[in-house]
């Protein structure tokens, strides 16, 4: 079945780094659009990037464009969100979820499998 697992969450200090990563297993990669999604306490869920896996085309929110990248590894069947120049507002559970449906990128359409996510914690 369609398994995502995220991994590289933590505590890190303003303006620090981390890189999330996303395992696939259970489907053909090539086939879907990954997305990067976000939950802080009190917000609604926000779709932060996703990236096409047939073509490389990606999307970045206004939030966190220029300071996040998404890249995959097809040959990991890996999908990853380096994230640069953290701010307290970054502070959210991460997810990663999976999509095969033709407006998944960048409309966010049909995202229906979702990894368990990862805790970012941006503070000093």
């Amino acid at each position: 079945q369609v398994q995502l697992v995220e991994s590289g969450g933590g505590l890190v200090q303003p303006g620090g780094s981390l890189r999330l990563s996303c395992a696939a297993s259970g489907f053909s990669l090539v086939d879907y659009a990954i997305g990067w999604f976000r939950h802080a306490p009190g917000k609604d869920y926000e779709g932060v990037s996703c990236i096409k896996i047939i073509d490389s085309s990606t999307y970045y929110a206004d939030s966190v464009k220029g300071r996040f990248t998404v890249s995959r590894d097809n040959a990991k069947k890996s999908v990853y969100l380096q994230m640069n120049s953290l701010k307290p507002d970054d502070t959210a559970v991460y997810y990663c979820a999976a999509s095969g449906h033709h407006h998944a990128c960048p409309q966010f359409v049909g995202y229906d499998n979702w990894g368990q996510g990862t805790q970012v914690t941006v503070s000093s």
